[in-house]
């Protein structure tokens, strides 16, 4: 069969980056100003949360629906369905951002709109790029996300400062309007002629797939660690200020600190996994990652010092974030021959479900004066438990199979 690359397939990536980036920044919005959000809307700091948690419960619900929409309609139909639903919750959000009721509801329906813009990225790679340029294609689309939380993390203060509450959503509001019209107009299904071959991976999740990796134990393990690291990693992105603020950080300070987690997460998102397939080894970066990660948890935990507070943050990050690509690959090497969807599927939504018991814990134990000492030394205890647990996790047999 005959290929062939496609000038417009960057056109049709680029044309997903800005909407892929604004719905990182629509799911972190409030949590680099929710003792202002506090305030405004007279509300808690819980209920500021859930406009965070949010993404990570529907998120859930609606993975499978918007993965079988790709799937049977088409990769365009889901980015599409998605932008769209992100635009017009966007302005919704923007317009009625003085009451804390429809804020709520347009954000579940920026929720609902994440995994049909999520999910297809494999996808729009594996039809639109060679092989060897379709890894590059989903990093590029990756890294706009990472930009996208690192505007909802460093800009937001300043917005909402300089503009109030309801400009600062407007504002975004009709950046999701402009992002969506270019999905509209220049994104399409697929070229003309293919641009290599598909091959046979299934990246759909599939439930009846779920019960073969109950008796993989490497799996089982691997789960249990991502289970604790990735619902530690949302928390701590979700409260930061909240987690910061009793310290006497102001919300741009704990914007930064945030910024940098970020930040750090993408060079570690680079060098982790690099330097993971030129060993051939999985094993022994996954239990530094996790151990670096336990580390940058203690200062960012016990100091009050702002420039020690930015250190510990890029070592949080660059391990707790930047081994994230490595980790989601070790764990489809270890489930395979069960489809790659299906392991990600299990992995990915472990850390939305332990994300969102994580931050219910971090408001609920915290002191009466707002510190968050005690739940995050939960947290750091569960950390070494998975540091512990990533110890009995065996080594790849699919990198060491290339090491021969």
């Amino acid at each position: 069969m005959q290929y062939r690359s496609n000038p417009y397939r960057w056109v049709v990536l680029l044309s997903a980056v800005p909407v892929l980036a604004v719905t990182q920044i629509f799911w972190l919005t409030f949590s680099a100003i929710s003792p202002e959000a506090v305030e405004f809307y007279h509300t808690s700091s819980l209920s500021i949360a859930f406009l965070s948690m949010s993404y990570m419960i529907v998120y859930i619900v609606m993975m499978i629906p918007a993965s079988l929409l790709a799937d049977k309609k088409g990769m365009r139909a889901s980015f599409v369905l998605g932008a769209v639903i992100t635009a017009v919750f966007g302005l919704l959000r923007g317009f009625c951002g003085s009451s804390f009721t429809l804020v709520v509801l347009a954000q579940m329906g920026l929720a609902v709109a994440q995994p049909f813009l999520v999910n297809p990225i494999t996808k729009l790679a594996a039809v639109w790029f060679p092989v060897d340029e379709r890894a590059t294609a989903s990093g590029i689309a990756s890294i706009a996300g990472y930009l996208g939380i690192i505007v909802a993390m460093v800009a937001t203060p300043s917005l909402y400062r300089d503009f109030s509450m309801p400009g600062m959503l407007k504002i975004y509001g009709y950046i999701a309007v402009a992002a969506a019209l270019l999905v509209v107009v220049l994104l399409k299904e697929k070229p003309e002629i293919p641009a290599g071959p598909r091959g046979n991976v299934d990246d759909n999740f599939s439930l009846r797939k779920v019960p073969e990796l109950r008796k993989n134990q490497n799996f089982v393990l691997l789960l249990f660690v991502v289970f604790i690291a990735l619902g530690v990693f949302n928390a701590l992105l979700t409260c930061i200020s909240d987690m910061l603020s009793p310290k006497g950080i102001s919300i741009d300070q704990s914007g930064l600190i945030g910024g940098i987690i970020i930040v750090a997460g993408l060079v570690g998102g680079v060098v982790i996994p690099l330097l993971s397939d030129k060993l051939k080894k999985r094993r022994i970066f996954l239990t530094i990652a996790v151990a670096m990660s336990l580390l940058g948890m203690v200062g960012l935990s016990y100091v009050n010092n702002y420039t020690a507070l930015l250190v510990f943050a890029s070592i949080t990050g660059f391990f707790l974030m930047g081994a994230g690509p490595m980790i989601f690959q070790y764990g489809t090497e270890l489930a395979y021959p069960t489809p790659e969807g299906t392991a990600y599927g299990l992995l990915m939504g472990s850390g939305q479900v332990s994300g969102i018991v994580f931050i219910l814990m971090l408001y609920l134990l915290r002191a009466s004066d707002g510190m968050m000492t005690i739940p995050l030394t939960v947290l750091m205890a569960l950390m070494a438990v998975a540091f512990i647990v990533s110890l009995r996790v065996k080594e790849s047999v699919l990198i060491q199979a290339e090491d021969k």
